[in-house]
């Protein structure tokens, strides 16, 4: 056991004793990396050919580049100037080529000395900066450059030409080759890696042993190398992962729970002959998985996927429901007071006398539904913990107000989360810790998560998906407005909402911003395509006066926003929800759970600020009852940007899991990952949750069978070690909640 970590003593050692205090400070600061081992796994980014980087022909502008080139010749010039007024200031122009184009440099002041001495016409070299223009020609002031020597300099430059040079990810503060030489100091001790994989897997999938994989992926000789040791790392990290949820779902199923099964002649039954529908295939098949999981005496723990409208909430609460016949409590777990009031009044109307336990007019096998949030009255909130410590309420609504220590139930058996991405992990934890024993656990997202996505990020949760629309629902039909190229889209926007007022029709504006911040000018945010753009994102006070005094004069126009008083939020939503407002001005507060299906347009300002999935939460407001939705989509960015094509993809299709697949392709994974990791620096580097989702599968297999025969990884102490490294003790936690 002993032996384990002292092995591992080599990648352990912290760069500073290796590098020096000063390059080990710019990587831990602007890299991240701490350690042998973080610098062994800080991969080149792509690889080039020698005389392969990018050529001088084709030069990005304003971005940092490396070149390899020959000095074609070198000029220094004396001038004057203010710091040397006697014609003592020195700029050293030396021109370089690589047979594509050519590129002048430039070095002033103190700065030519050196280069003066060694840049020589015919002199090779690496050369890294800035792309700029001077004069209306291209430039790279003051770049560092790395001389390419040898004895016999033909024989130099030829076997230089045929290697693969790793080009890492760096900052301005640290060139790619820098990294590369200090890559090349500590790769000695990839020999010291210990493997995780087991060797029959290792041996059955014809893997690279790890230290070998180390060395190829810094210093491969062919591309046959690369492609071994690409697999090989990806392997490590899929599987380790894998391995971390396999053991966390192992031990969820040796935590006891309490069966909870329906009574045939109870409240649930009682409930499904009130419907005046039916109940979608997709709907059925997802309640009998999870009453299949209720029945078991270990937790259930389920990831419930569906469309915005897809019935997720009756889905939801029919499993609450059983769990009442069965003699429990459910409590459901809403991000915003705004969403648990509505969760409650919808689930009330939906239950009619059947939640009016004890009261006149309610049903003999009925129950208590409540509400618990934070800023309910003393009184209501009394009666409330009363209810749910004597049983008397068999359903709680609330937000995290549930979590708080008073909150004490007679008999826990389920927790139901809404939208799991908007809830604190220990938020989540600590109600669960509310039961005699685990409660059953059922977690509901409107955003679709790609197969991989779910078996990576949420691996320890068993997964539903509904993916069907239930009838009556209406198509919603998009449409990008390009405000900036043609006005007069937006003109026509603006009388489309006053059409569908006219019909009998609510509309939604979304704004990103509240507006009256302090707004910091230099901190105007930039879109990522155009630097020079300044102006802040539009927010809903501003937005808001200007349609009631302009395009929508005459409309009622009200505003919503998170920094309203919870009191001023449900009286806004209620009159909207009553038809007594025509137009609702708001931010995405409005991105989960309001239900108003009378309203039929929404028009979202900026919606280049928002990202995909947010979008395709936003547009699911609309066309929830059976005249049909429109949603408008309006942007000052260019066609040909980024932005806008994302804006065009969305319009184009109502597809949920396809849009998330095209968020996931378009950020980086460590967003989408980084999320469920505690917001550490994601521990994927190599593994693509979108491109790799063989490799996910297969781990997820091999971690099964690792964990069902050896759970504490006995036999393992390399795959031990290496969990230790993705997980401490809280990561392990945080992976287990999702």
């Amino acid at each position: 056991m002993d032996l384990v970590p002292a092995l591992q003593e080599p990648l352990k050692q912290p760069l500073k004793s290796v590098l020096g205090p000063a390059t080990a400070k710019v990587m831990a600061e602007h890299l991240g990396l701490h350690t042998v081992g973080d610098l062994l796994h800080h991969y080149p980014r792509r690889y080039e050919e020698r005389g392969q980087l990018t050529h001088l022909a084709d030069l990005p502008m304003d971005e940092h580049v490396t070149v390899v080139a020959q000095v074609a010749d070198a000029r220094l010039h004396t001038f004057a100037s203010a710091k040397a007024p006697r014609g003592k200031g020195q700029r050293l122009e030396v021109t370089i080529t690589d047979g594509s184009g050519r590129l002048q440099l430039v070095f002033f002041g103190n700065g030519v000395h050196k280069p003066h001495k060694e840049l020589l016409p015919g002199t090779r070299a690496l050369f890294a900066g800035k792309v700029s223009v001077f004069n209306r020609r291209l430039q790279l002031a003051h770049p560092a450059y790395e001389l390419l020597r040898g004895d016999d300099v033909a024989e130099a430059v030829d076997s230089w030409a045929g290697a693969l040079i790793p080009l890492y990810p760096a900052t301005a503060k640290l060139e790619s080759w820098k990294i590369a030489k200090a890559v090349q100091t500590v790769l000695p001790s990839a020999q010291e890696a210990i493997d995780p994989l087991p060797d029959s897997l290792r041996a059955g999938r014809g893997l690279l042993p790890l230290p070998e994989a180390l060395l190829k992926i810094h210093r491969p000789h062919t591309k046959a190398d690369i492609a071994d040791a690409r697999s090989r790392l990806k392997w490590d990290e899929a599987f380790v992962l894998q391995v971390a949820l396999a053991r966390r779902r192992h031990a969820d199923t040796q935590l006891p729970a309490v069966a909870r099964r329906p009574k045939p002649d109870g409240l649930l039954a009682a409930f499904d002959e009130r419907l005046p529908f039916t109940l979608t295939e997709g709907q059925q098949k997802v309640s009998k998985e999870i009453f299949a999981d209720l029945a078991t005496e270990h937790p259930m723990h389920r990831l419930l996927q569906g469309e915005v409208g897809s019935g997720k909430t009756l889905v939801a609460l029919r499993a609450m429901l059983a769990v009442v016949d069965a003699g429990g409590q459910a409590a459901m777990l809403a991000p915003t007071e705004v969403l648990a009031q509505q969760h409650h009044r919808s689930i009330v109307e939906m239950m009619g006398e059947l939640a009016e336990s004890g009261m006149l007019g309610g049903a003999e096998q009925a129950t208590k539904v409540v509400l618990l949030t934070g800023s309910m009255g003393a009184a209501a909130r009394r009666q409330a913990l009363l209810d749910l410590a004597t049983g008397e309420a068999g359903i709680v609504i609330g937000t995290h107000a549930l979590i708080e220590d008073k909150v004490q139930f007679h008999d826990l058996g389920l927790v139901v989360v809404d939208e799991q991405h908007r809830f604190g992990v220990e938020q989540r934890d600590a109600l669960r810790g509310k039961g005699k024993q685990p409660p059953h656990l059922l977690v509901m997202t409107a955003t679709p998560i790609p197969r991989t996505v779910a078996m990576t990020v949420f691996g320890d949760l068993e997964t539903s998906v509904l993916d069907q629309l239930p009838a009556g629902r209406s198509p919603i039909a998009s449409h990008v407005v390009p405000a900036a190229d043609k006005p007069h889209f937006l003109a026509r926007a603006w009388e489309r909402v006053r059409e569908e007022v006219a019909g009998g029709h609510q509309a939604y504006v979304v704004c990103p911003r509240i507006g009256d911040e302090e707004e910091d000018p230099k901190k105007a945010r930039k879109s990522p395509e155009d630097e020079t753009e300044k102006r802040p994102p539009l927010a809903v006070l501003d937005v808001a006066g200007q349609l009631a005094e302009g395009p929508l004069n005459g409309l009622r126009v009200e505003v919503l926003h998170g920094r309203m008083q919870p009191d001023d939020k449900d009286a806004v939503m209620r009159r909207f929800a009553a038809g007594e407002t025509d137009v609702l001005v708001a931010t995405t507060v409005i991105e989960v759970g309001v239900n108003v299906p009378n309203a039929t347009v929404m028009v979202i300002m900026d919606a280049d600020r928002f990202g995909v999935s947010q979008l395709h939460q936003l547009r699911g407001r609309v066309g929830r009852g059976s005249a049909p939705g429109l949603c408008l989509l309006v942007s000052e960015m260019p066609e040909a940007s980024a932005a806008r094509q994302r804006l065009t993809a969305v319009a184009s299709t109502l597809d949920g899991f396809e849009l998330s697949r095209l968020d996931l392709e378009q950020r980086r994974e460590g967003d989408v990952l980084g999320q469920a990791q505690s917001g550490a620096r994601t521990s994927l580097r190599m593994l693509a949750v979108i491109d790799d989702e063989e490799i996910i599968t297969q781990a997820r297999e091999e971690a099964a069978a690792v964990v069902a025969a050896d759970p504490d990884l006995e036999q393992l102490p390399g795959l031990r070690t290496a969990l230790e490294a993705l997980l401490d003790d809280e990561r392990e936690q945080y992976l287990e909640k999702g």
